[in-house]
């Protein structure tokens, strides 16, 4: 019976050291903070890199940019204990955006100069638009450094239906122009006012009933005032 016990703690030992080996390095990667943003728009993203190493800092982060959707606005926001750079590459073919005409684009972003030590993480917020209006989403291939002189390669493109890669690049998924799911939304509050507009006529038929009674009755009145007058005139002439 004790071995039994014994067998039995073993394999769930195993089986739970398993799942945590599975699921470290898929935890673990450069991602990026929301998953996701609006199509033609603009977003905040913020860049999440974890360490790694047990033994190491990350001194280090480069993000490229796509230059297949290359992206005219990217702004950086400063991190506390870090130097941020950003590289820009001439178009082949200029964008247009707010009427201008966009010749080169950002191309990198890099951070150095700080640490990200041993079971810590830290966060790279980038302003970007205008995100593209076509497309389902953006990779951004990164390369993170240690104070070891190791560099991680985060390059792989995830494909949709395939196991992850073992070193995923960062992906922005692309979701439906705000304008689009704010159409769908204007439509059903103008479905919303139109009935409230319904219920309204009837009350407006109902106010404007009984403004013609009371119209009836003052015009009843009135005249019932003349006719006594008339009256009391007469009553003391004779």
């Amino acid at each position: 019976m004790k071995n039994a016990h014994r067998r039995a703690a073993i394999v769930g030992a195993v089986a739970a050291a398993s799942v945590l080996t599975l699921a470290g390095p898929a935890s673990a990667h450069v991602s990026v903070d929301p998953q996701e943003a609006p199509k033609g728009g603009f977003a905040t993203v913020n860049f999440k890199v974890p360490n790694e190493q047990d033994d190491a800092s990350t001194v280090k982060v480069e993000v490229s940019f796509p230059t297949d959707h290359p992206l005219a606005s990217v702004m950086p926001q400063p991190v506390p204990g870090w130097d941020v750079k950003v590289t820009k590459t001439k178009l082949d073919k200029p964008i247009e955006m707010h009427g201008e005409k966009i010749t080169e684009a950002v191309s990198k972003v890099t951070w150095s100069g700080g640490k990200v030590g041993p079971g810590e993480f830290q966060q790279f917020p980038v302003s970007m638009g205008q995100l593209p209006e076509k497309g389902d989403q953006l990779v951004f291939k990164a390369l993170q450094t240690y104070d070891n002189k190791d560099v991680v390669r985060w390059i792989e493109e995830p494909k949709e239906g395939q196991e992850e890669p073992e070193n995923p690049a960062p992906v922005l998924k692309l979701t439906a122009a705000e304008s689009e799911s704010g159409d769908a939304k204007n439509g059903a509050e103008s479905a919303s006012k139109a009935s409230a507009t319904g219920g309204d006529s009837g009350s407006g038929d109902s106010s404007d009933t009984t403004a013609r009674v009371l119209g009836v009755v003052g015009i009843v009145v009135g005249v019932a005032g003349v006719a006594f007058g008339v009256l009391a005139g007469r009553r003391r002439s004779a």
